[in-house]
């Protein structure tokens, strides 16, 4: 299952909740992005984790919030896989794959 996240506050209660989580930073105009996200949603359906998923364009300061505290190069669309407080996995443009996120979620 994907929930959309908006806000800083909402992103620090998912890291308060969950020690380990995924976040796709999603572009809504990157055709590249949209590839990222179906395979982003495709992956969902077959998976039990709960996923996160923030829009660049309406979640901008979350977006550079997200960069700057775990010190990333912000690219969209960019997968992270957060454990611990680090970025245990990363991935960005057509490294986005249903078989990456298998292998690595």
């Amino acid at each position: 299952m994907i929930k959309d996240i908006n806000d800083i506050t909402e992103f620090q209660q998912i890291e308060q909740q969950k020690d380990t989580f995924t976040l796709l930073k999603h572009s809504l105009t990157c055709p590249i992005s949209a590839a990222a996200n179906q395979a982003f949603e495709n992956y969902s359906k077959n998976s039990d984790k709960q996923l996160y998923r923030l829009k660049v364009q309406t979640s901008r300061e979350l977006s550079n919030y997200v960069a700057k505290k775990y010190d990333i190069k912000h690219e969209s669309p960019q997968v992270l896989k957060i454990e611990s407080n680090k970025v245990t996995w990363d991935a960005s443009h057509y490294d986005i794959t249903e078989d990456s996120l298998h292998d690595n979620l």
